[in-house]
């Protein structure tokens, strides 16, 4: 897997002071897309051992809320490979750092339904994210205003109740 940017004490894309994590490869390619060129699964640089290390690093400051990934798509099956034991390694030495996900696909339609997106390790993955951001961002839906989203249709849900009551459960503060 390569990654496009690793942003650290970044405030834009989940609650609190967070390392955000952009993968490359996205085969959604939504018109509008602010990071276009992170649809290329060869964009970027390596994630190799050396970078998770230092992501896992700026995790260590008390400071930092969480990790947030984002794309490309960390959903697409070629990248969950790679992210899955990188986020069994976040929750096992940070179990009160929170992680976001921003994905285009749908929880309930595409990511907890066969879809080109689930694979052996989707729920398993799902199972270490606190948040998902959901859906394709629509340009025509585009709203400034949202908070941590970037189009009306998309939907902030908290995974773990979600995966519980076995029904999409909207992030409180965001219903």
């Amino acid at each position: 897997m390569n990654y496009a940017t690793i942003k650290y004490n970044d405030i834009a894309n989940g609650t609190g002071v967070r390392t955000s994590l952009f993968v490359s490869g996205c085969t959604h390619r939504c018109k509008g897309c602010f990071n276009s060129e992170a649809w290329d699964f060869n964009y970027g640089l390596p994630f190799t051992k050396q970078v998770e290390d230092e992501i896992i690093n700026s995790l260590k400051e008390s400071y930092v809320d969480g990790l947030s990934l984002l794309g490309g798509e960390p959903f697409e099956p070629s990248n969950q490979r790679v992210l899955y034991p990188f986020l069994q390694r976040v929750k096992r030495e940070f179990p009160n750092k929170d992680i976001w996900c921003y994905t285009g696909y749908l929880l309930d339609k595409e990511l907890l339904s066969p879809s080109r997106a689930t694979t052996p390790i989707t729920k398993d993955m799902l199972s270490l994210i606190d948040v998902l951001v959901d859906g394709k961002f629509i340009e025509e839906q585009k709203n400034i205003s949202l908070a941590f989203k970037g189009s009306e249709n998309q939907r902030i849900i908290d995974v773990k109740s979600s995966l519980k009551e076995n029904k999409v459960v909207i992030l409180k503060d965001y219903e």
